[in-house]
């Protein structure tokens, strides 16, 4: 009993000792000005999800070779807002589709391009609209990205899939090489209807193209405000894709 009586004794003691010390106790208002501080923080929202898509018919292989250099400007730029993690999906031939993983790493999505031959083939925007909207049913997707030069389909379908996206909040980026006026009106259509934005590259230009995929990646990881942070010290084609989604 003695034991016990002296075991409370000293628990007391050193509960008073500790408040007495060089390390008290926080007080409430303490802990609640912590937390206020710590929900004023930024918000990260973790690895983005983005949809990297491009024509892969038969015109399109120097532009591909392209692109799948330059896919690792996407991830440098959103990998200090929180990271990024993309899909590669092309057509070509008769009627092949392809979608790939979710990548988080560059040299992944470089191996796969890499593996790649553009095949003659008719475009096949209806099947990756619509797996944009499958993939979304699944876990969110920030925005898909299309680089393509050519559109041999029903635009009044496309514009009903480009609407829906438009409703669950996935803009479409649609990049056009070369300037086919069919090609150039539908595109803007479907990146107005699912509010994205739409921008006509020089094939010759990589500066082009690498500015606005590393734009894209930070609107993904970082939302508009990064977006308009990066456009300020920018090209005009990435001022342009800012201002389009600011309408």
């Amino acid at each position: 009993m003695n034991n016990m009586k002296d075991f409370f004794e000293r628990s007391k003691s050193k509960s008073v000792g500790e408040k007495k010390g060089k390390h008290p106790v926080s007080s409430n208002n303490d802990v609640l000005q912590f937390l206020s501080k710590v929900a004023s923080l930024p918000k990260i929202s973790g690895d983005a999800r983005l949809i990297l898509s491009l024509d892969a018919t038969a015109s399109r292989q120097g532009t591909w070779d392209v692109a799948s250099q330059l896919q690792n400007e996407m991830f440098l730029s959103a990998q200090s807002l929180g990271g990024l993690n993309v899909q590669l999906c092309y057509f070509r031939g008769f009627g092949d589709f392809f979608n790939s993983d979710w990548q988080g790493n560059a040299d992944d999505i470089l191996r796969i391009m890499s593996s790649i031959q553009c095949q003659a083939g008719a475009t096949q925007l209806h099947r990756l609209l619509q797996h944009a909207i499958d993939e979304n049913q699944q876990k969110t997707i920030k925005c898909l990205i299309y680089i393509g030069d050519a559109m041999e389909e029903d635009i009044d379908l496309l514009a009903q899939l480009a609407g829906k996206l438009g409703l669950l909040n996935v803009p479409l980026f649609m990049f056009q090489e070369r300037n086919d006026p069919v090609a150039m009106a539908a595109f803007k259509e479907l990146s107005r209807l699912s509010g994205g934005a739409y921008f006509q590259f020089d094939s010759a230009s990589a500066d082009q193209l690498k500015d606005l995929l590393r734009a894209v990646a930070i609107y993904a990881a970082g939302g508009l405000k990064a977006l308009q942070k990066f456009s300020a010290a920018s090209s005009s084609g990435v001022k342009l894709i800012e201002q389009q989604l600011r309408k």
